[in-house]
């Protein structure tokens, strides 16, 4: 038999340890998860990562304010402990967060006959834009198309559908909300129809059109530290990590050609997104964002971070899962627009305390303390 023809968890797993002559048990331990209808196909069982906790943070946000505490799972020592004292480093004046809600996209490619003929039916969809808006909505109760772009390249029409999909990160719901538009546009227009997705999207790219107009939800967070808690508890001065962040996030990024303006954005969006059930491959759109310190007339640390294109929900994929489910319950809140500010919070938490280790040569210490 092949492994897809295994009609249980169990029996996949014992094929595979009589077939390879090897033991999962730990495998099968870290199930907790039973059910078959679980999102992954040919499943043997599961694998445990390592959650720690981060905070508290006092956020003062749009959505949601007061002591929030960060999920992290993750398998890098020193991540937890890092985040956990940039959060220190902020409580005094607690962090500001902001968020917008700008949707999942998808971007399907159409193929025509002529230049012309791309132009109008670039046309054509601009003036049905409200049609393509009822015609969306007939796909779920809980979408709504709220913004159409039309580019054309020779022979091509590459559109990008912006979706509002309520508590779901929505990427499935876009998906089918795309197909069938652009069956109704290939209907009307005789388009031919290439791909629901033509990279226009972006998805799970790095992007820098996603970065200037921003996918999922665009989230902001701000903080001030005192000359005296920088020097008390990230061991360092607010000259020192201005000048670290000016050469590595601004000029070293530039050189590079890096997409990322920011110390590590990634790292506590892969932490958190893992935590509490994200698709993991949105990761790459956290790590575009933009980290920004100043030196305020004070002598305070002045402190920021923009990200762009954070792709969350609280409903569907791996939220449900039970590990993931409890460690959202740790946030106090299943709004996608609060765990978004949450998380805003948590990565400005670890660009401070990461540039201010590197500002003092501790990283590396740090890592052969924590991190072996």
């Amino acid at each position: 038999m092949k492994i897809h023809e295994y009609k249980t968890v169990k029996e996949r797993r014992q094929f595979l340890e009589k077939h390879l002559t090897v033991s999962l048990v730990n495998i099968e331990k870290a199930t907790v998860d039973t059910d078959e209808s679980v999102h992954c196909e040919n499943r043997i069982g599961s694998v445990s990562v390592p959650l720690g906790i981060a905070g508290p943070l006092i956020v003062k946000g749009e959505n949601i304010k007061g002591e929030h505490y960060l999920p992290l799972a993750t398998t890098e020592g020193a991540l937890v402990a890092s985040v956990n004292r940039g959060a220190k480093a902020c409580l005094e004046h607690g962090i500001t967060t902001t968020v917008e809600r700008v949707g999942v996209t998808r971007g399907p490619v159409l193929k025509v006959s002529s230049p012309g003929e791309a132009k109008k039916i670039e046309a054509w969809i601009w003036d049905n834009r409200s049609v393509l808006g009822r015609k969306a909505e007939e796909t779920s109760h809980h979408i709504k198309l709220t913004e159409v772009e039309v580019k054309t390249a020779g022979l091509y029409v590459f559109i990008r559908f912006n979706f509002d999909t309520d508590r779901a990160m929505g990427m499935n719901m876009a998906t089918i909300a795309s197909q069938f538009l652009i069956d109704y546009i290939q209907e009307k227009t005789k388009a031919r129809i290439l791909s629901v997705a033509g990279n226009y999207d972006v998805d799970k790219k790095p992007s820098w059109l996603n970065s200037i107009k921003g996918r999922g939800f665009v989230v902001r967070a701000e903080t001030i530290i005192s000359k005296k808690n920088v020097e008390s508890i990230l061991k360092t001065s607010v000259d020192r990590m201005c000048e670290v962040w000016k050469a590595k996030c601004l000029i070293g990024s530039a050189l590079s050609g890096s997409m990322g303006f920011n110390a590590h954005h990634a790292n506590v969006v892969a932490a958190f997104f893992l935590a509490t059930g994200q698709d993991l491959a949105h990761v790459v759109g956290g790590s575009v964002g933009m980290t920004v310190l100043d030196v305020l007339p004070d002598g305070s640390l002045y402190a920021s971070v923009s990200l762009p294109d954070l792709m969350m929900g609280s409903i569907g994929g791996g939220t449900g899962l039970k590990t993931q489910k409890e460690a959202r319950l740790i946030l106090k809140t299943d709004s996608p627009l609060a765990m978004s500010e949450i998380l805003g919070a948590g990565v400005l938490a670890g660009e401070v305390s990461l540039l201010a280790s590197l500002s003092q040569g501790t990283l590396a210490r740090a890592h052969k303390a924590l991190g072996r």
